[in-house]
């Protein structure tokens, strides 16, 4: 499926509204219905304002002439946006998990949680490395760099160096 060559993005004004058969602007979501070039259907995109890629992609209903697409009302786009916000939701939660992990060890009979948080930061990539007793109090907090990997042996070797930074 291929967006039109004319493609708008509508920018984070949440007070456009536009509601019109093929394209509804509402609520900080675009929803666009587009001709699929991969066959003879429609298809239909979701777009966060703000956003260049859409959230959401996916086939849509023919009209009743079996030759237009249906146009988009206020039921369909609420589905619409109640589903690509679902999307965004997992796909921030995955991109959250893969930038946190946190594990648990026992040192001298006492459970230490050691977590390891990536620092989206371009200017200056980077982890930080904690760790916390069970009462959740932080005992230690050092930057590592976003590559340290965090597993029972490094997390044993921090806690054995009195918590210094990693090499």
């Amino acid at each position: 499926m291929t967006t039109p060559r004319n493609h708008q993005t509508i920018e984070s004004d949440e007070a456009v509204t536009i509601n019109e058969p093929r394209l509804w602007v509402q609520k900080g979501w675009t929803a666009r219905v587009i001709k699929n070039e991969d066959d003879d259907g429609w298809a239909v995109e979701m777009l966060l304002a703000g956003q260049s890629e859409p959230a959401l992609t996916g086939p849509w209903t023919m009209g009743r002439d079996k030759k237009n697409p249906k146009p988009l009302d206020i039921n369909a786009f609420n589905t619409l946006v109640k589903t690509a916000s679902e999307v965004v939701l997992r796909h921030e939660q995955h991109m959250k998990a893969l930038r946190h992990k946190t594990i648990a060890i026992t040192v001298n009979n006492q459970k230490i949680n050691i977590s390891l948080d990536i620092e989206s930061d371009e200017d200056d990539p980077h982890a930080l490395l904690s760790a916390y007793d069970l009462d959740g109090t932080q005992l230690a907090k050092v930057k590592v760099r976003p590559d340290f990997q965090l597993n029972s042996s490094s997390a044993h070797a921090w806690i054995e160096s009195r918590f210094s930074k990693p090499k």
